[in-house]
Protein backbone atom coordinates (compact mmCIF):
# COMPACT_ATOMS: atom_id res chain seq x y z
CA UNK A 1 0.00 0.00 0.00
CA UNK A 2 2.99 2.33 0.90
CA UNK A 3 4.46 1.58 -2.54
CA UNK A 4 1.59 2.01 -4.58
CA UNK A 5 1.51 5.84 -2.55
CA UNK A 6 4.82 6.58 -3.13
CA UNK A 7 4.76 5.37 -6.97
CA UNK A 8 1.77 8.16 -7.28
CA UNK A 9 4.06 10.67 -5.75
CA UNK A 10 6.54 9.60 -7.83
CA UNK A 11 4.43 10.47 -10.95
CA UNK A 12 2.94 13.30 -9.97
CA UNK A 13 5.87 14.91 -9.30
CA UNK A 14 7.29 13.88 -12.51
CA UNK A 15 4.42 15.17 -14.60
CA UNK A 16 4.89 18.70 -12.28
CA UNK A 17 8.81 18.32 -13.52
CA UNK A 18 7.67 17.70 -17.13
CA UNK A 19 4.59 20.94 -17.38
CA UNK A 20 7.57 23.30 -15.95
CA UNK A 21 10.33 22.00 -18.19
CA UNK A 22 7.38 22.20 -21.41
CA UNK A 23 6.95 26.03 -20.10
CA UNK A 24 10.43 26.94 -19.92
CA UNK A 25 11.17 25.69 -23.37
CA UNK A 26 8.01 27.05 -24.88
CA UNK A 27 9.18 30.41 -23.03
CA UNK A 28 12.59 30.17 -24.84
CA UNK A 29 11.00 29.77 -28.02
CA UNK A 30 8.45 32.55 -27.65
CA UNK A 31 11.71 34.80 -26.31
CA UNK A 32 14.21 32.97 -29.61
CA UNK A 33 11.36 33.98 -32.22
CA UNK A 34 10.80 37.66 -30.54
CA UNK A 35 14.38 37.76 -30.80
CA UNK A 36 14.72 37.22 -34.51
CA UNK A 37 11.73 39.05 -35.95
CA UNK A 38 12.84 42.09 -32.87
CA UNK A 39 15.25 43.46 -36.20
CA UNK A 40 12.63 43.30 -38.63
CA UNK A 41 9.94 44.94 -36.54
CA UNK A 42 12.52 47.55 -35.42
CA UNK A 43 12.91 48.40 -38.77
CA UNK A 44 10.02 48.59 -39.63
CA UNK A 45 9.07 50.73 -37.39
CA UNK A 46 11.40 53.47 -37.71
CA UNK A 47 11.43 53.26 -41.61
CA UNK A 48 7.91 53.17 -41.91
CA UNK A 49 5.16 53.30 -38.97
CA UNK A 50 7.42 56.18 -36.87
CA UNK A 51 7.28 58.49 -40.52
CA UNK A 52 3.61 58.34 -41.49
CA UNK A 53 2.63 58.83 -37.66
CA UNK A 54 5.27 62.21 -37.72
CA UNK A 55 3.62 63.18 -41.05
CA UNK A 56 -0.09 62.40 -39.64
CA UNK A 57 0.74 64.78 -36.61
CA UNK A 58 0.97 67.51 -39.00
CA UNK A 59 -2.59 67.45 -39.53
CA UNK A 60 -3.49 69.27 -36.14
CA UNK A 61 0.28 71.18 -35.63
CA UNK A 62 -0.19 74.80 -35.99
CA UNK A 63 3.56 76.08 -34.47
CA UNK A 64 3.74 78.99 -36.90
CA UNK A 65 2.30 81.92 -35.36
CA UNK A 66 2.89 80.57 -31.64
CA UNK A 67 6.30 80.30 -32.17
CA UNK A 68 6.63 83.89 -34.79
CA UNK A 69 4.78 85.92 -33.05
CA UNK A 70 4.47 84.09 -29.35
CA UNK A 71 3.16 87.48 -27.50
CA UNK A 72 0.21 88.04 -30.37
CA UNK A 73 -0.62 84.35 -30.19
CA UNK A 74 -1.06 84.52 -26.13
CA UNK A 75 -3.40 87.23 -26.76
CA UNK A 76 -5.47 86.13 -29.41
CA UNK A 77 -6.30 83.60 -27.94
CA UNK A 78 -8.00 85.33 -24.75
CA UNK A 79 -9.61 87.85 -27.74
CA UNK A 80 -13.18 86.61 -28.35
CA UNK A 81 -13.19 88.18 -31.87
CA UNK A 82 -16.23 90.01 -31.74
CA UNK A 83 -14.89 92.74 -34.01
CA UNK A 84 -12.19 94.89 -34.50
CA UNK A 85 -9.02 94.48 -31.75
CA UNK A 86 -8.87 96.88 -28.93
CA UNK A 87 -5.65 99.12 -29.40
CA UNK A 88 -3.40 97.05 -26.95
CA UNK A 89 -3.78 93.87 -28.84
CA UNK A 90 -3.33 95.88 -31.94
CA UNK A 91 0.05 97.15 -30.21
CA UNK A 92 1.17 94.15 -29.24
CA UNK A 93 0.75 92.55 -32.89
CA UNK A 94 2.87 95.20 -34.38
CA UNK A 95 5.72 94.51 -31.50
CA UNK A 96 5.69 91.16 -32.55
CA UNK A 97 5.41 91.67 -36.27
CA UNK A 98 8.44 94.27 -35.93
CA UNK A 99 10.63 91.41 -33.78
CA UNK A 100 9.55 89.14 -36.44
CA UNK A 101 10.84 91.03 -39.39
CA UNK A 102 14.13 91.52 -37.70
CA UNK A 103 14.83 88.27 -37.20
CA UNK A 104 13.63 87.08 -41.09
CA UNK A 105 10.98 84.62 -39.91
CA UNK A 106 8.03 87.06 -41.00
CA UNK A 107 7.71 84.88 -44.52
CA UNK A 108 6.89 81.72 -42.33
CA UNK A 109 3.81 83.67 -40.13
CA UNK A 110 2.81 84.83 -43.14
CA UNK A 111 2.70 81.95 -45.32
CA UNK A 112 0.82 80.47 -42.43
CA UNK A 113 -2.48 82.98 -42.77
CA UNK A 114 -2.16 82.86 -46.24
CA UNK A 115 -4.15 79.36 -45.64
CA UNK A 116 -6.35 81.10 -43.58
CA UNK A 117 -7.29 83.77 -46.05
CA UNK A 118 -5.71 84.20 -49.93
CA UNK A 119 -3.39 86.97 -50.23
CA UNK A 120 -2.92 87.87 -46.45
CA UNK A 121 0.36 86.75 -47.17
CA UNK A 122 1.04 89.81 -49.13
CA UNK A 123 -0.97 91.98 -46.74
CA UNK A 124 1.38 91.17 -43.93
CA UNK A 125 4.35 91.59 -45.94
CA UNK A 126 3.33 94.86 -47.31
CA UNK A 127 2.24 96.31 -43.62
CA UNK A 128 5.56 94.84 -42.29
CA UNK A 129 7.62 96.90 -44.78
CA UNK A 130 5.87 100.14 -43.77
CA UNK A 131 5.16 98.94 -39.71
CA UNK A 132 3.82 102.17 -37.65
CA UNK A 133 5.91 102.74 -34.25
CA UNK A 134 4.89 100.73 -31.67
CA UNK A 135 5.09 103.59 -29.02
CA UNK A 136 2.59 105.39 -31.32
CA UNK A 137 -1.22 105.99 -30.15
CA UNK A 138 -4.05 105.21 -33.17
CA UNK A 139 -1.67 101.99 -34.51
CA UNK A 140 -5.05 100.57 -36.11
CA UNK A 141 -6.33 103.51 -37.75
CA UNK A 142 -2.17 103.62 -39.26
CA UNK A 143 -2.49 100.34 -40.38
CA UNK A 144 -5.33 100.60 -42.45
CA UNK A 145 -3.65 103.56 -43.89
CA UNK A 146 -1.27 101.38 -45.22
CA UNK A 147 -3.62 98.34 -45.89
CA UNK A 148 -7.44 98.92 -45.93
CA UNK A 149 -7.59 94.94 -45.20
CA UNK A 150 -7.01 96.08 -42.01
CA UNK A 151 -10.33 97.13 -41.00
CA UNK A 152 -12.11 94.39 -41.99
CA UNK A 153 -12.88 92.03 -38.60
CA UNK A 154 -11.91 88.40 -40.62
CA UNK A 155 -8.18 89.26 -40.85
CA UNK A 156 -8.19 89.84 -37.42
CA UNK A 157 -10.22 86.69 -37.04
CA UNK A 158 -7.64 84.77 -38.86
CA UNK A 159 -5.05 85.72 -36.56
CA UNK A 160 -6.66 84.19 -33.67
CA UNK A 161 -7.68 81.08 -35.55
CA UNK A 162 -3.67 80.23 -36.43
CA UNK A 163 -2.95 80.98 -32.82
CA UNK A 164 -3.41 77.61 -31.26
CA UNK A 165 -0.60 75.57 -31.43
CA UNK A 166 -2.70 72.58 -31.89
CA UNK A 167 -6.06 73.12 -34.50
CA UNK A 168 -8.75 71.49 -36.83
CA UNK A 169 -8.51 73.59 -39.65
CA UNK A 170 -7.46 71.42 -41.72
CA UNK A 171 -9.46 68.48 -40.48
CA UNK A 172 -12.66 70.63 -41.19
CA UNK A 173 -11.06 71.29 -44.81
CA UNK A 174 -11.32 68.16 -45.75
CA UNK A 175 -14.46 68.31 -45.36
CA UNK A 176 -15.49 71.29 -46.87
CA UNK A 177 -15.92 73.44 -43.21
CA UNK A 178 -14.05 76.29 -41.76
CA UNK A 179 -14.22 78.17 -38.90
CA UNK A 180 -16.58 81.64 -39.03
CA UNK A 181 -14.96 85.05 -37.34
CA UNK A 182 -16.93 84.00 -34.43
CA UNK A 183 -15.18 80.91 -33.80
CA UNK A 184 -18.26 78.70 -35.19
CA UNK A 185 -18.01 76.14 -38.03
CA UNK A 186 -19.75 76.71 -41.46
CA UNK A 187 -19.66 75.40 -44.49
CA UNK A 188 -17.09 77.19 -46.92
CA UNK A 189 -17.51 79.62 -50.03
CA UNK A 190 -19.57 77.49 -52.83
CA UNK A 191 -15.79 78.12 -54.55
CA UNK A 192 -13.65 76.71 -52.13
CA UNK A 193 -15.94 73.36 -51.94
CA UNK A 194 -13.47 71.02 -53.21
CA UNK A 195 -12.45 68.46 -51.05
CA UNK A 196 -15.93 66.38 -50.66
CA UNK A 197 -16.37 66.67 -54.20
CA UNK A 198 -12.48 65.36 -54.38
CA UNK A 199 -13.06 62.42 -52.33
CA UNK A 200 -16.30 61.12 -54.29
CA UNK A 201 -14.60 61.54 -57.78
CA UNK A 202 -11.84 59.49 -56.03
CA UNK A 203 -14.44 56.50 -54.77
CA UNK A 204 -16.07 56.53 -58.17
CA UNK A 205 -13.18 55.79 -60.12
CA UNK A 206 -11.42 53.51 -57.81
CA UNK A 207 -14.85 51.78 -57.84
CA UNK A 208 -14.95 52.00 -61.44
CA UNK A 209 -11.41 50.28 -62.06
CA UNK A 210 -12.88 47.41 -59.78
CA UNK A 211 -15.65 46.66 -61.63
CA UNK A 212 -13.48 46.77 -64.72
CA UNK A 213 -10.82 44.67 -63.75
CA UNK A 214 -13.59 42.37 -62.38
CA UNK A 215 -15.55 42.04 -65.74
CA UNK A 216 -12.27 41.77 -67.82
CA UNK A 217 -9.72 39.76 -65.04
CA UNK A 218 -12.30 36.83 -64.20
CA UNK A 219 -12.30 35.35 -67.74
CA UNK A 220 -8.76 35.64 -68.20
CA UNK A 221 -8.48 33.99 -64.60
CA UNK A 222 -10.40 30.91 -65.87
CA UNK A 223 -8.46 30.86 -69.00
CA UNK A 224 -5.83 30.67 -67.46
CA UNK A 225 -6.76 27.82 -65.04
CA UNK A 226 -8.52 25.81 -68.04
CA UNK A 227 -5.77 25.67 -70.50
CA UNK A 228 -2.55 22.99 -70.17
CA UNK A 229 0.09 24.43 -68.21
CA UNK A 230 2.14 24.77 -71.33
CA UNK A 231 -0.19 27.20 -72.81
CA UNK A 232 -0.86 28.75 -69.66
CA UNK A 233 2.70 29.67 -68.73
CA UNK A 234 2.75 31.79 -71.59
CA UNK A 235 0.05 33.82 -71.40
CA UNK A 236 0.82 34.01 -67.60
CA UNK A 237 4.19 35.70 -69.26
CA UNK A 238 2.18 38.04 -71.19
CA UNK A 239 0.14 38.78 -68.34
CA UNK A 240 3.32 39.57 -66.43
CA UNK A 241 5.19 41.31 -68.59
CA UNK A 242 4.15 44.92 -67.95
CA UNK A 243 5.61 44.50 -64.56
CA UNK A 244 9.11 44.54 -66.43
CA UNK A 245 8.57 47.99 -67.26
CA UNK A 246 8.08 50.68 -65.52
CA UNK A 247 4.84 52.70 -64.25
CA UNK A 248 5.87 55.77 -65.58
CA UNK A 249 6.61 54.56 -69.21
CA UNK A 250 2.84 52.26 -69.39
CA UNK A 251 1.64 55.70 -68.41
CA UNK A 252 3.57 57.96 -70.97
CA UNK A 253 2.52 54.78 -73.43
CA UNK A 254 -1.31 54.87 -73.02
CA UNK A 255 -0.68 58.75 -73.37
CA UNK A 256 1.07 58.29 -76.81
CA UNK A 257 -1.81 55.77 -78.15
CA UNK A 258 -4.77 57.04 -77.18
CA UNK A 259 -4.12 60.72 -77.95
CA UNK A 260 -5.88 62.56 -81.58
CA UNK A 261 -2.70 61.80 -83.24
CA UNK A 262 -1.82 58.56 -81.81
CA UNK A 263 -2.27 54.81 -83.18
CA UNK A 264 -5.89 54.19 -82.14
CA UNK A 265 -7.47 57.37 -83.61
CA UNK A 266 -5.54 56.55 -86.48
CA UNK A 267 -6.44 52.87 -86.98
CA UNK A 268 -10.05 53.68 -86.26
CA UNK A 269 -10.12 56.42 -89.04
CA UNK A 270 -8.10 53.95 -91.41
CA UNK A 271 -10.89 51.27 -90.61
CA UNK A 272 -13.95 53.35 -90.80
CA UNK A 273 -14.63 53.44 -87.50
CA UNK A 274 -14.84 57.32 -86.95
CA UNK A 275 -14.11 60.35 -89.50
CA UNK A 276 -12.12 62.71 -87.83
CA UNK A 277 -10.04 61.55 -84.21
CA UNK A 278 -11.69 61.80 -80.97
CA UNK A 279 -10.68 62.80 -77.75
CA UNK A 280 -9.34 59.99 -75.71
CA UNK A 281 -6.77 61.46 -73.59
CA UNK A 282 -7.28 63.97 -71.16
CA UNK A 283 -10.46 62.88 -69.85
CA UNK A 284 -12.31 60.02 -67.65
CA UNK A 285 -11.78 57.37 -70.54
CA UNK A 286 -8.25 57.42 -70.56
CA UNK A 287 -7.93 57.52 -66.75
CA UNK A 288 -10.00 53.97 -66.95
CA UNK A 289 -8.19 52.59 -69.33
CA UNK A 290 -4.50 53.16 -68.39
CA UNK A 291 -5.67 52.54 -64.86
CA UNK A 292 -7.21 49.27 -66.16
CA UNK A 293 -4.44 48.08 -67.89
CA UNK A 294 -1.69 48.81 -64.73
CA UNK A 295 -4.11 47.17 -62.18
CA UNK A 296 -5.34 44.47 -64.14
CA UNK A 297 -3.01 41.81 -63.05
CA UNK A 298 -3.55 42.33 -59.27
CA UNK A 299 -7.13 41.17 -60.04
CA UNK A 300 -6.43 38.05 -61.90
CA UNK A 301 -3.84 36.33 -59.87
CA UNK A 302 -5.63 35.58 -56.70
CA UNK A 303 -8.61 34.67 -58.62
CA UNK A 304 -6.11 32.56 -60.54
CA UNK A 305 -5.08 31.03 -57.36
CA UNK A 306 -8.31 30.12 -56.13
CA UNK A 307 -9.16 28.50 -59.42
CA UNK A 308 -6.12 26.44 -59.47
CA UNK A 309 -6.95 24.58 -56.49
CA UNK A 310 -10.74 23.78 -57.63
CA UNK A 311 -11.27 20.32 -58.80
CA UNK A 312 -12.54 19.75 -62.10
CA UNK A 313 -14.68 16.40 -60.55
CA UNK A 314 -17.16 19.09 -58.91
CA UNK A 315 -18.45 20.50 -62.41
CA UNK A 316 -17.81 16.83 -63.81
CA UNK A 317 -20.40 16.38 -60.42
CA UNK A 318 -22.96 18.78 -61.34
CA UNK A 319 -22.90 17.61 -65.08
CA UNK A 320 -23.77 14.19 -63.92
CA UNK A 321 -26.60 15.65 -61.52
CA UNK A 322 -28.60 17.17 -64.56
CA UNK A 323 -27.45 20.78 -63.85
CA UNK A 324 -26.65 22.41 -67.38
CA UNK A 325 -23.34 24.44 -68.19
CA UNK A 326 -24.64 27.74 -66.64
CA UNK A 327 -26.49 26.53 -63.74
CA UNK A 328 -23.39 24.22 -62.64
CA UNK A 329 -20.93 27.98 -63.10
CA UNK A 330 -23.42 29.81 -61.50
CA UNK A 331 -24.38 27.18 -58.23
CA UNK A 332 -20.89 24.96 -57.96
CA UNK A 333 -17.86 26.89 -59.62
CA UNK A 334 -18.84 30.02 -58.88
CA UNK A 335 -19.48 30.38 -55.19
CA UNK A 336 -15.86 28.78 -54.93
CA UNK A 337 -14.17 31.41 -56.52
CA UNK A 338 -15.49 34.54 -54.52
CA UNK A 339 -12.49 34.80 -52.29
CA UNK A 340 -10.01 35.52 -54.99
CA UNK A 341 -12.68 37.77 -56.08
CA UNK A 342 -12.96 39.92 -53.20
CA UNK A 343 -9.19 39.19 -52.49
CA UNK A 344 -8.64 41.16 -55.86
CA UNK A 345 -11.41 43.56 -55.40
CA UNK A 346 -9.68 44.49 -52.27
CA UNK A 347 -6.17 45.16 -53.83
CA UNK A 348 -6.99 46.78 -57.04
CA UNK A 349 -9.55 48.82 -54.91
CA UNK A 350 -7.15 50.12 -52.08
CA UNK A 351 -4.39 50.77 -55.02
CA UNK A 352 -6.65 53.05 -56.86
CA UNK A 353 -7.44 54.84 -54.42
CA UNK A 354 -4.04 56.50 -53.66
CA UNK A 355 -2.84 56.67 -57.61
CA UNK A 356 -1.37 59.76 -58.24
CA UNK A 357 0.77 59.07 -61.60
CA UNK A 358 -1.84 57.76 -64.06
CA UNK A 359 -4.89 60.27 -63.50
CA UNK A 360 -2.55 63.65 -63.34
CA UNK A 361 -0.62 62.46 -66.54
CA UNK A 362 -3.51 61.06 -68.69
CA UNK A 363 -6.32 62.64 -67.24
CA UNK A 364 -7.67 66.03 -67.49
CA UNK A 365 -8.54 68.67 -64.34
CA UNK A 366 -11.76 67.07 -63.65
CA UNK A 367 -10.01 63.73 -63.12
CA UNK A 368 -7.42 64.70 -60.37
CA UNK A 369 -7.85 62.34 -57.40
CA UNK A 370 -7.19 62.63 -53.91
CA UNK A 371 -3.44 61.93 -53.76
CA UNK A 372 -2.55 64.58 -56.62
CA UNK A 373 -3.91 67.52 -54.10
CA UNK A 374 -1.63 65.45 -51.68
CA UNK A 375 1.00 65.83 -53.44
CA UNK A 376 0.46 69.61 -54.71
CA UNK A 377 -0.12 70.83 -51.18
CA UNK A 378 3.33 69.02 -50.10
CA UNK A 379 5.32 70.00 -52.67
CA UNK A 380 3.78 73.35 -54.34
CA UNK A 381 2.28 75.10 -51.44
CA UNK A 382 4.16 73.75 -48.80
CA UNK A 383 0.97 73.38 -47.17
CA UNK A 384 2.05 70.02 -44.89
CA UNK A 385 -1.05 70.74 -42.44
CA UNK A 386 -3.49 69.86 -45.52
CA UNK A 387 -1.59 67.67 -47.02
CA UNK A 388 -1.13 64.89 -43.93
CA UNK A 389 -4.83 65.50 -43.38
CA UNK A 390 -6.20 64.51 -46.72
CA UNK A 391 -3.77 61.67 -45.94
CA UNK A 392 -5.86 61.01 -42.66
CA UNK A 393 -9.03 61.16 -45.22
CA UNK A 394 -7.51 58.77 -47.58
CA UNK A 395 -6.45 56.14 -45.13
CA UNK A 396 -9.72 56.04 -43.44
CA UNK A 397 -10.74 54.88 -46.67
CA UNK A 398 -8.49 52.47 -46.62
CA UNK A 399 -9.99 51.06 -43.18
CA UNK A 400 -13.79 51.46 -44.30
CA UNK A 401 -12.86 49.25 -46.75
CA UNK A 402 -10.85 46.48 -44.42
CA UNK A 403 -13.70 46.74 -42.35
CA UNK A 404 -16.20 46.04 -44.86
CA UNK A 405 -13.94 43.31 -46.00
CA UNK A 406 -13.84 41.76 -42.64
CA UNK A 407 -17.09 41.63 -42.15
CA UNK A 408 -18.37 40.21 -45.21
CA UNK A 409 -15.92 37.85 -46.29
CA UNK A 410 -13.71 37.75 -43.52
CA UNK A 411 -9.81 38.47 -43.32
CA UNK A 412 -8.90 34.97 -42.41
CA UNK A 413 -9.89 34.05 -46.47
CA UNK A 414 -7.95 36.25 -47.95
CA UNK A 415 -5.84 35.09 -50.58
CA UNK A 416 -3.79 36.82 -52.61
CA UNK A 417 -1.62 34.08 -54.42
Amino acid sequence: MNGAVGMNANTSALAVDLKTQQSRAERLRSVTSFLLTGPYLLFILITFALPIALMLARSIQNPELSETLPATATAFREWRADGMPPEELVRIFVRDVAQARENQTIALVAKRLNFEIPGFRGILLHTARDLPDPQTTQLLRQLVEIDVHWGEPRYWAAIKHAAPRYTVRYLLATLDREFAADGSIVQTELTNRIYLTLLGRTLWISLAVTMICVALGYPVAFLLASLPTRHSNILMLLLLLPFWTSLLVRTTAWLVLLQNEGLINDAAIWLGLWDQPIQLVRNRFGVYVAMTHILLPFMVLPIYSVMKGIAPSHMRAAFSLGAGPVRSFLRVYLPQTLSGVAAGVLLVFIMSLGYYITPALVGGPGDQMLSYFIAFNANTTLNWGMAAALSIVLMLCVGVVFVLYSRIIGIDRLRIG
